[in-house]
């Protein structure tokens, strides 16, 4: 069964995860995530990442991150380029936060230039300290660009879960609609960010996000031993 379902909309590009549990980013789910955002990147004009009813993503999945430190290693490497292309799309990137949104997940939901969150009792954030995990640089990075920065310790060294209306005054996301809405609204941004002319969106949004990116990659290698180490 596919894990991640691509289909077009008048060229807009529309990405939805469903495992039918929490949408955890294992393997599997970040192959058909990476044939997805590629078909995008070739084809679409923008790009929509949704998840299912009440569910976004719970981030990486535990049960292959307790594997051993290599498959550890493996699978947060591979997250983590995903999580940087998406960032640096050339493409709009719009995200439907559908529901629950935890560590990776939460970071997916960053990587978007617009974050359309569903109303309802979900959680959104990065619960590492809670959990007993450092924070990886990746996930402190991204906050650090997206985040107010009056909420960014709390939402990294404290490890602060919001709702939905919460994490809009944090910075999380954007705006919050009803439920059966959040795709709708996403779709409407999606296509008035690909009205933008392609060249100029694609390289303002390079520069825009060049140094945070560069700062990650040259510090990655020796965060995930940091992160491992434990």
């Amino acid at each position: 069964m596919a894990l991640v379902s691509y289909e077009e909309r008048d060229g807009i590009a529309v990405v939805r995860m469903d495992d039918g549990k929490a949408n955890a980013l294992g393997h599997t789910m970040l192959e058909e995530l990476e044939a997805a955002t590629t078909r995008a990147i070739d084809g679409a004009r923008a790009l929509v990442l949704t998840g299912r009813e009440g569910r976004f993503s719970a981030g990486f999945d535990l049960q292959e991150m307790m594997g051993g430190i290599d498959r550890a290693r493996a699978l947060v490497t591979r997250g983590g380029e995903l999580l940087l292309r998406l960032y640096t799309a050339p493409l709009p990137v719009v995200v439907a936060c559908t529901g629950h949104a935890l560590a990776g997940g939460a970071l997916l939901v960053l990587t978007a230039d617009v974050r359309v969150c569903a109303r309802g009792a979900f959680r959104i954030g990065l619960n590492e300290v809670q959990i007993g995990l450092p924070v990886p640089i990746l996930a402190m990075e991204l906050a650090r660009d997206r985040l107010r920065p009056s909420h960014l310790t709390a939402s990294t060294l404290f490890a602060t879960i919001h709702d939905p209306d919460q994490a809009v005054a944090a910075g999380w996301v954007d705006e919050v609609v009803d439920a059966d809405k959040a795709l709708a609204r996403a779709l409407s941004h999606a296509g008035k960010l690909a009205a933008l002319n392609k060249g100029p969106y694609a390289n303002t949004k390079n520069a825009l996000r060049e140094r945070t990116v560069r700062y990650i990659r040259e510090h990655m290698d020796q965060d995930m031993d940091r992160l491992l180490a434990r």
